[in-house]
């Protein structure tokens, strides 16, 4: 059985938000056309406190994508972003929502920030995604959403540390990349750990 994963469409990562990923609405119509080509689809929320520890604003002095450490981890710290039950946190309108069986929160504890749709950052708490999709009996998981080399990235990884067949739906991507070649690097990576990429073109 074959599952896509959605990370993260949500207002705040689409032009006009306070996190926006270049071309992030681009990634829309391409996800919805994917989705009657699966068993199974489940999404990701970002879904933060206002409080977060992530956040710029709640360190003293400190500007948006400085680097410091949150928790024993290097944190990269971003624009407030997907404060929960905010407009910016919801998923996007044009976002075919009605085939999405699941949506597995993160990134709701103000300690740690938590990019893949498996874990927080540290490995210390598990989302339940893996258990969700192995009790479906997943075994291929296709990645897309926001943004490619952070919460995509991220997910991939895990999924592939996981066990499971995983996938890029390269064009079901965009990133924000906040230093040049951000994303290159990403793509190198994820495929260096066994991820494949694909074009929607190739799936639906």
């Amino acid at each position: 059985m074959k599952a896509l994963l959605i990370i993260d469409v949500q207002n705040d990562f689409l032009p006009g938000g306070s996190l926006a990923v270049p071309e992030g609405d681009a990634v829309i119509p391409v996800i919805n056309s994917l989705q009657d080509s699966f068993d199974l689809v489940v999404a990701t929320q970002d879904w933060h406190p206002k409080d977060h520890g992530s956040f710029a604003s709640n360190h003293q002095g400190r500007k948006v994508y400085e680097v410091t450490e949150l928790n024993g981890l290097e944190q990269t710290l971003w624009p407030d972003h997907c404060v929960q039950a905010t407009s910016g946190a919801a998923f996007a309108a044009a976002l075919r929502q009605e085939r999405i069986e699941a949506i597995f929160r993160k990134g709701m504890d103000s300690d740690i920030d938590s990019y893949s749709g498996f874990f927080d950052n540290a490995h210390r708490k598990s989302t339940g995604l893996a258990e969700y999709l192995r009790g479906k009996r997943v075994e291929e998981v296709y990645v897309t959403g926001l943004a490619g080399d952070v919460c995509v990235y991220y997910t991939v990884l895990d999924a592939l540390g996981e066990g499971f067949t995983t996938y890029l739906v390269a064009d079901a991507t965009r990133a924000v990349n906040v230093k040049k070649g951000d994303f290159d690097k990403a793509l190198g990576h994820m495929e260096d750990e066994g991820a494949q990429l694909r074009n929607s073109r190739a799936l639906s």
